[in-house]
This record gives C-alpha cells, sequence and structure tokens, in this order.
C-alpha cells in the first residue's frame, strides 16, 4: 500500500463467526435485535486480536460501541435487489399464491404492499442453501443482494436485479465498511487511502436517516442516496411490517447537507406514522 511499503504477507484474515451466520433455525427479528453480524468482531477488535474490521455496512450499528469508528467505504457495488427464482424471471411473471422465501423484515413488507397475492415464507442461508431450497420446492423464488451475487462471482445463479424504483434497498447495502480502534493512528492513515469519498458521503445521509428512525437492519426501512456532480438525492422509506402502511419521501440538496437531510426526512416520517409504528 502506498506510503506503508507492506507485502500481502502482513496482513492475516481472520474469520470470525457472528451470532446471525450461527443461528439459522430463528428468523433474525426473533434473536436479539442489533449487532448480530458485529459483535463478536467488535469484540475482537476492543481486545487487540485483530486491528480492522471488514464488514457488509448494511449490517452494521449507526452506533460503534466506545472506542470503536467506521470511517472507511470502498467504492459501492450495485445497490439493487435480486430476484431469483427457477422457475420465473421477475416479481411480475409470479402467480397467485406462489411462494417467496425471504427473512428481510423490509422485503417481507414491500412484498406485502406491492404483490399482496403472494405468500411469503421464512427463508435463510447461504446461497448455496437458498438454491437448494428453491431446487426442492421450499419456495418458488427469494431475494439476495446483487452485490454479493457479483462479488462472489456467481453468474450462474438466475437472478435479475430489480429497480430500486420498484423495491428501494436497504440502508447502505453494496457498501464494504472498514472499522478500526478509534485510537489507531497508524491504521487511520493506512486506511484513509483506499476509502472512497463518494461512498462515505452517500452512506453518511443514509446511515444518519437510519439513526434518526433508530432502526436496525431488522426494521422495515429503505434508503438510498446517490449524487450527481454536487448535488445528493436521498429517497427513504417506512413500513408497517405487514406493509399496508408504506410511507415515502424524496429530498435532495448540497451534498454536504446530506447528513441534515436524512435527519429531516426521519422526523418526516416519523410524524406522519405516529407512536408505535415499528411495533406493529
Amino acid at each position: 500500500m502506498a506510503g506503508f511499503d507492506l507485502p500481502e504477507e502482513a496482513f492475516v484474515i481472520k474469520v470470525i463467526k457472528v451470532t446471525g451466520d450461527q443461528i439459522l433455525d430463528k428468523p433474525l427479528r426473533e434473536i436479539d435485535g442489533k449487532g448480530l453480524f458485529t459483535r463478536e468482531i467488535e469484540e475482537a477488535l476492543l481486545d487487540g486480536s485483530i486491528d480492522i474490521a471488514v464488514h457488509s455496512t448494511k449490517d452494521m450499528p449507526v452506533e460503534q460501541p466506545g472506542g470503536l469508528i467506521l470511517d472507511t467505504f470502498l467504492p459501492r457495488e450495485d445497490v439493487r435487489d435480486a430476484f431469483v427464482s427457477l422457475k420465473y424471471k421477475s416479481l411480475a411473471e409470479l402467480p397467485e399464491g406462489a411462494v417467496v422465501g425471504s427473512s428481510s423484515t423490509r422485503r417481507r413488507a414491500q412484498l406485502a404492499a406491492k404483490f399482496p397475492h403472494l405468500s411469503v415464507v421464512e427463508f435463510r442461508g447461504n446461497v448455496q442453501t437458498r438454491l437448494k431450497k428453491l431446487a426442492d420446492g421450499v419456495a418458488d423464488a427469494t431475494f439476495l443482494a446483487t452485490a454479493g451475487l457479483r462479488r462472489l462471482g456467481m453468474d450462474d445463479v438466475p437472478y435479475a436485479p430489480i429497480d430500486p424504483e420498484d423495491m428501494l434497498p436497504a440502508i447502505a447495502q453494496g457498501a464494504i465498511g472498514i472499522e478500526r480502534r478509534e485510537d489507531d493512528a497508524r491504521t487511520a492513515a493506512l486506511l484513509a487511502v483506499i476509502h472512497d469519498a463518494e461512498t462515505g458521503q452517500r452512506l453518511a445521509a443514509e446511515r444518519t436517516f437510519l439513526a434518526a428512525l433508530d432502526g436496525s437492519c431488522e426494521t422495515p426501512i429503505g434508503g438510498l442516496a446517490t449524487l450527481s456532480g454536487d448535488t445528493l438525492r436521498l429517497r427513504g422509506e417506512i413500513l408497517s411490517a405487514d406493509g399496508s402502511i408504506v410511507l415515502t419521501d424524496d429530498q435532495s440538496g448540497p451534498v454536504e447537507t446530506g447528513p441534515d437531510m436524512g435527519r429531516t426526512m426521519a422526523a418526516k416520517l416519523l410524524s406522519q406514522a405516529g407512536p408505535g409504528f415499528f411495533d406493529t
């Protein structure tokens, strides 16, 4: 890496299996809310077992434990959800009563809102597990993140990306974030070389929106920030769990106002939703 002259051998990858990957027989929303995909990794950061943690940012709580900071993001991949089926080519092709597998509360609520004629069942596991479930007839279709399929090089998986206009993605979907100890100046300097400023600006708006909603990756919330020159556009959506209520907003402004835009949008949607909206 420029300025450090560190060979590849200087880095050791440590695989840490987190709670969200260990418990596969329960819906995520029934386990323990926030930190399902980060807790064990952050404990390793804090005790010095590792120096940096690489995360799928959409799984990250909006607040890090004391002493840790998430301030490095790689260039963002495709943000879209992917429709996956061995029988059908798109959501629109699914007949009445077709079964869709998903563990995401956001996707389940979005489906219920736009495709009430479909049936939704709990669906967890890695890509191979989900494809086997489709082949076994457990469901007719499911969803994955397009970014994950692309990163895995799984071009053989029969998927079709879904336009964000039809299904607003999860906050920070497609973005890899790198977490470190806040007082580790050398690591901060090393990571600064690979930080993508545009992705950071987009996620600042999205994650502020999520934080102001007090949401997690298991709350029915969608959001996406895009950049056009110095103008940032933020789209946000909150849904009742059964999809019967969908509240949306769309704002644009100077890129530096992204976090303020996120807070303003969250306050607007919460005022429309009323108390206890996410409890139903």
